[in-house]
């Protein structure tokens, strides 16, 4: 049973569409999405510095984009789709949901929206805490008044609140954890991010949803979408509540699983995976000479 999975945030780095542009069907999906956002994505993916893609506005639609260009190169079909945070719109454009320009467009007003919330709000920030007694974590995080805003499995939390919580956290961390402060405009999947949930909820009413012809994962509660109605809702909320990947991982599992591809730009959640879904091959797509492997997993996982 092969997965496809598309990554969140913070997985952009400058020029990663570089290779996939040489590809015909990726670059046309490309200039489809540059359309469909209307920015100019290949010049963001190509030839912009990492803090013009760390923008929030940018970075989403960017992600999304690369996700389902290399997805339009790989050509193969799934049996399963998932994507943390915004890497969700990616994976609802796999199941058929959504199309993938209609995806790229939502989520060019996710990011926008996002961003402005972010910038109405007093200061917040991310950080990742990794390792520690998962108790300990939990209870440093409710006497700071921070949320776990990612909870990614493998002893990976992601804390969002406040910027001086987030400080407080880094300069006493749980025991035997590491937190990593985040290079993010805020304190998203938490109730910072309430404003935008309106603003994509009125975009998303206008465009049309199908039901899924795969099964579709939920980050909310890891489980699969019954409907298109479901997933498009589940999507607009998701905003501002937590994301469960581990509960994406542990329903992979359950279902029986046996192969992942990570869409470009791959490595984040395929690294996730090889700690907590031992055994299960991965393939993340960095640039076009993964594909092969990526094909050749899928024929093996089918």
């Amino acid at each position: 049973m092969l997965a496809v999975v598309s990554p969140g945030q913070g997985a952009q780095a400058p020029g990663m569409l570089k290779p996939w542009i040489e590809i015909p069907a990726a670059r046309e999906a490309l200039e489809q999405f540059s359309e469909a956002a209307g920015i100019d994505l290949i010049d963001f993916g190509t030839n912009a510095d990492a803090d013009t893609i760390r923008d929030t506005a940018i970075a989403q639609p960017l992600l999304v984009a690369a996700a389902l260009a290399s997805y339009a190169a790989l050509d193969v079909t799934p049996a399963l789709a998932a994507g943390h945070s915004v890497g969700e719109f990616g994976a609802a454009a796999v199941a058929g949901v959504l199309s993938p320009a209609d995806a790229v467009s939502l989520v060019r007003t996710r990011g926008v929206a996002m961003a402005e919330a972010a910038a109405a709000a007093e200061a917040t920030s991310m950080a990742a805490v990794l390792g520690g007694d998962a108790d300990e974590v939990a209870a440093r995080l409710s006497e700071l008044g921070l949320t776990p805003a990612n909870m990614n499995g493998g002893g990976q939390v992601v804390a969002a609140g406040s910027a001086s919580a987030i400080a407080a956290l880094a300069e006493a961390p749980p025991t035997r954890a590491r937190v990593i402060q985040l290079q993010v405009a805020g304190a998203f999947h938490t109730e910072y991010m309430a404003p935008a949930v309106p603003v994509l909820a009125e975009a998303a009413a206008r465009v049309e949803r199908h039901e899924p012809t795969i099964t579709l994962l939920s980050n909310y509660d890891g489980a699969a979408v019954v409907s298109a109605e479901a997933a498009v809702e589940s999507l607009v909320a998701q905003v501002a509540r937590p994301v469960r990947w581990d509960l994406c991982m542990e329903t992979m599992l359950s279902l029986g699983v046996t192969g992942i591809i990570e869409l470009a730009p791959g490595g984040v959640l395929t690294g996730l995976a090889k700690r907590a879904m031992k055994g299960v091959p991965a393939v993340a797509l960095t640039s076009p000479e993964d594909l092969e492997a990526a094909r050749n997993l899928a024929r093996s996982a089918a």
